[in-house]
């Protein structure tokens, strides 16, 4: 779990450690602005409320809103088209969707600074005729929420074109996108869809809140192949000082997140990777769930998780998350997830961090890097299904059961060098180098002076030949 600005937060834990609970746990919330909110007086009278923009904080803040009158507020209701929208958009008026299904026939476009655009009751806005369904200019203050954004029977390139790259934006005034999900396939409203991406940032200073972006695993129709309703990428960030908090995007057929924006940061990531991809699509081609660019000098991330379900062939991946190897640092917690199926994630993060895989019995199998602290090897835990079905609603993934202990006799280890990816003593798990196994003793394949675990190893395979140590 990841705790940003919670107050009584539990400690932080990297993996499954000694205290069986891990968490991820970061002090202050760097930027955030919470979801505008509509409310009635006593004389029956609506209004607006956009809370304002606040930095470094923690615990729960009520005051801080701008409150606007419904005079300046249009309410769009089911059958109104995007012409409609756009000229209230046009005149600066915010646009309050009320709950239904709108097939747009253009982008609503989002010109004028501050502007609010806020669905109630999870509105469902389709892409009807190729476009993308909300376009924002290069514009500071700008609020979307509160929406399920779908793919149309006409590709098209994204679901939301956030500026036009030119835009350095605002750090006092950054856009905010608040519980909005983006679904590729699911209801039986067309027979395929197709959009490249979900959502594309392409300004600075963005900050994103709750947001889903799923490629269905299955529709109304059944299980569905990478043929089915495509969409290559979940979510791609060009812009810079771009802020993610409780960010999940699945089953695309690209890259799941493609990061080439500077200075951005994510708190909480859960990703799933394909499930009907084969070898020489996904895993030869090279395939993450999550990358930043490699240029990018400055980027950072606390628990970022990437799962995988190799349903229908033996994929084999080199790694689930790929970031230029001095930014590796800089990434709190990251983990990897067999859930169920085919196939073998070999490490966690570039090199690093040991493989996610079955191990015969049934259950999940998770493989945490942290670095040079304490780090647990992959450990069983509950077997999930697959994901969540097509009614948006984040859904951040299965929690991993508590390791069991070591088997009574521990079992053979052959030499290894040191960071070589090797059997836990008495367990199927598996570590790699500086790492330590579910029992808390030191992975065999450590180094020397790595003294990160709470017990020291058991099995030493680095020396040339497999050699047990007495206590």
């Amino acid at each position: 779990m990841v705790f940003v600005g919670v107050e009584g937060a539990p400690k932080d834990q990297c993996g499954q450690g000694s205290s069986g609970f891990p968490a991820v746990t970061v002090d202050e919330t760097p930027v955030v602005a919470e979801k505008p909110f509509v409310t009635i007086d006593s004389k029956g009278l609506y209004y607006l409320n956009i809370p304002e923009v606040k930095s470094k904080t923690s615990g729960v803040e009520w005051a801080g809103s701008q409150k606007v009158g419904f005079e300046h507020v249009f309410v769009a209701k089911e059958g109104d088209s995007a012409a409609d929208i756009n000229k209230q958009l046009a005149k600066g008026m915010h646009v309050v969707i009320t709950p239904g299904t709108y097939v747009l026939q253009e982008s609503l476009k989002v010109v004028k600074a501050g502007t609010v655009v806020l669905g109630l009751g999870l509105p469902i806005m389709v892409a009807g005729n190729g476009d993308s369904v909300i376009e924002v200019g290069d514009v500071d203050g700008v609020r979307v929420a509160g929406m399920i954004l779908e793919a149309g029977p006409v590709a098209s390139p994204t679901l939301v074109q956030w500026g036009t790259g030119k835009y350095k934006g605002s750090a006092k005034n950054p856009g905010v996108i608040s519980d909005v999900f983006g679904r590729v396939g699911g209801p039986a409203r067309y027979p395929n869809v197709e959009t490249t991406t979900m959502l594309n940032i392409a300004s600075g200073n963005v900050v994103g809140d709750n947001l889903w972006l799923w490629r269905a695993d299955h529709t109304a129709a059944g299980t569905t192949t990478p043929a089915d309703n495509p969409c290559q990428t979940g979510m791609n960030i060009t812009g810079d000082d771009v802020t993610m908090y409780g960010l999940a995007v699945e089953h695309t057929l690209k890259d799941l997140t493609s990061w080439t924006g500077e200075g951005g940061s994510t708190y909480f990531y859960q990703s799933e990777m394909p499930y009907g991809v084969d070898q020489k699509g996904w895993g030869d081609a090279g395939y993450v769930g999550y990358r930043v660019g490699d240029g990018v000098k400055a980027h950072k991330a606390f628990g970022v998780g990437v799962y995988h379900f190799f349903r229908d062939y033996v994929v084999t991946c080199d790694t689930a998350i790929a970031v230029p190897d001095a930014l590796v640092d800089s990434f709190h917690s990251p983990l990897a997830v067999f859930l169920n199926g085919n196939g073998v994630v070999k490490h966690v993060i570039n090199k690093l961090g040991g493989e996610t895989k079955s191990d015969g019995k049934g259950g999940a199998i998770v493989a945490t890097y942290c670095g040079g602290g304490p780090a647990p090897g992959p450990s069983p835990g509950p077997s999930p299904g697959p994901s969540p079905g097509p009614s948006p609603g984040p859904s951040p993934g299965p929690s991993p059961g508590p390791s069991p202990g070591p088997s009574p006799g521990p079992s053979p280890t052959p030499s290894c060098n040191v960071g070589d990816t090797v059997t836990c003593p008495g367990s199927a798990a598996t570590c790699a180098g500086n790492q330590c196994c579910p029992d808390a003793s030191t992975c065999p394949s450590a180094s020397d002076d790595f003294s990160g675990c709470s017990q020291p190893k058991t099995v030493d395979c680095t020396k040339g030949a497999l050699s047990w140590i007495l206590a």
